[in-house]
């Protein structure tokens, strides 16, 4: 095996997550092989907030549009809009985005390689053989080996990385995702239709344990559900969505469906070389689904654990990926997980929540914790009046507010 390749570390998978940890581990000088299958595009809303445009280095040209607003629709068809003053949502379309990434990190020195991973398996000395089948993973390609003193697994949320080689990662759950890009309508075209507005549906016909969505990327749109349900029919609940938001006549371009983690798993790594990033850790937000952010902030944090690692030789330093995301969002992961649970559990608990988004308080948080991603502390008597508020729905004390109803309220009589 010593006429084998040898690299410092092979990044399996080449989404948001793999792409930055190739794009760091090639900046720091060490050598980066970064492999990700051919023509795979994640189902995806595509939103990304300021602060990873900072952090990230990510360029406003790789924007297919800014979002000023967010329109939440309840069950019966109330709405309540939500608009960002000073601010704005990104929106992406992965296939150029990821692609862009990729690209990122070759220019930083990472070798680009198209193939299926298969397994790993380990030389005579111990290193690991990480085992792919190059090019679009026909069976009749011969495997391929490359050795590697350290594996990052950024292979989705069915990752094979961590089925093989990570304890407990058998135990991970899922909310299926399902969207349907289509041809966004002229101006005017359709009624109710923004292209500056992000449209989320809190209906349990629609999505009986997640939403609805329906996010403008300039020429296209993503309109989407997701549930963890099993039986729901997606396909079906998106062909009614997009009747409601009056795109049912829009030209279809593309359909793609795949798992979200639903919380981070409990362990990332081998104790030995092995680290997981992105999906394949489970590091999507629960309640509001956002991944690309936090994929990206993984896929920072498993670089500097491998690197730390061949720096000492320490397999202990892979631990730290999971410990450091977990100190900085664990806490926000937790809460988000509570108000997913409770709020999206009945349309009576949703036309609540969507009546609470409403308040000016409850509309600032959210936007600064999103766009921010940091706690909000210039008003700490904001927090106070949204405990009450809130204690106020769940007891049922307060009416859901009356806000207008949509173009759909007479489905709901």
């Amino acid at each position: 095996m010593a006429n084998l390749e040898t690299f410092d570390a092979v990044v399996i998978g080449g989404g948001p997550s793999g792409a930055t940890a190739a794009t760091d581990l090639a900046k720091l000088g060490r050598t980066v092989l970064l492999l990700d299958r051919a023509g795979r595009i994640k189902p995806c809303g595509g939103a990304i907030p300021p602060q990873a445009m900072r952090d990230f280095d990510i360029p406003e040209s790789m924007l297919a549009n800014q979002v000023n607003s967010a329109r939440m629709v309840s069950p019966t068809d109330r709405t309540v809009d939500m608009p960002i003053n000073g601010g704005y949502v990104g929106m992406v379309d992965r296939e150029h985005f990821d692609e862009w990434l990729r690209e990122r990190a070759a220019t930083a020195g990472a070798v680009r390689r198209v193939g299926t991973f298969e397994r790993i398996e380990r030389d005579s000395d111990g290193t690991a053989l990480v085992c792919y089948r190059p090019g679009q993973g026909r069976s009749d390609n011969p495997s391929e080996q490359v050795r590697a003193r350290a594996v990052i697994g950024a292979d989705g949320a069915h990752s094979s990385v961590a089925k093989q080689c990570i304890p407990g990662s058998e135990g991970m759950k899922f909310v299926s995702a399902y969207h349907e890009i289509v041809r966004t309508p002229p101006n005017g075209g359709v009624a109710d239709f923004d292209g500056t507005r992000c449209d989320v549906y809190y209906q349990g016909d629609i999505s009986p344990d997640f939403y609805g969505w329906v996010f403008p990327h300039g020429d296209t749109t993503s309109v989407g559900v997701g549930t963890a349900v099993e039986g729901f029919s997606l396909r079906s609940a998106c062909t009614e969505l997009r009747r409601r938001a009056g795109l049912a006549e829009a030209e279809t371009l593309r359909r793609e469906g795949a798992p979200i983690p639903l919380e981070p798993l409990p362990c990332w790594d081998n104790g030995r070389d092995i680290v997981l990033a992105g999906d394949a850790s489970g590091v999507v937000a629960p309640a509001s689904g956002e991944g690309i952010y936090y994929a990206l902030v993984g896929g920072r944090l498993a670089a500097e654990a491998v690197a730390e690692f061949l720096t000492t030789g320490k397999a202990s330093a892979l631990k730290n990926a999971r410990k450091r995301f977990m100190k900085a969002h664990g806490k926000v992961f937790w809460v988000l997980g509570i108000l997913q649970r409770f709020w999206y559990a009945s349309d009576k608990r949703r036309e609540r929540f969507v009546s609470l988004c409403a308040d000016p308080d409850i509309q600032y948080l959210t936007w600064e914790a999103y766009m921010n991603k940091r706690l909000v502390k210039a008003r700490p008597g904001a927090h106070l009046r949204i405990f009450f508020k809130d204690m106020a729905h769940l007891l049922g004390i307060v009416s859901p507010v009356s806000s207008q109803p949509s173009k759909n309220a007479a489905r709901n009589g």
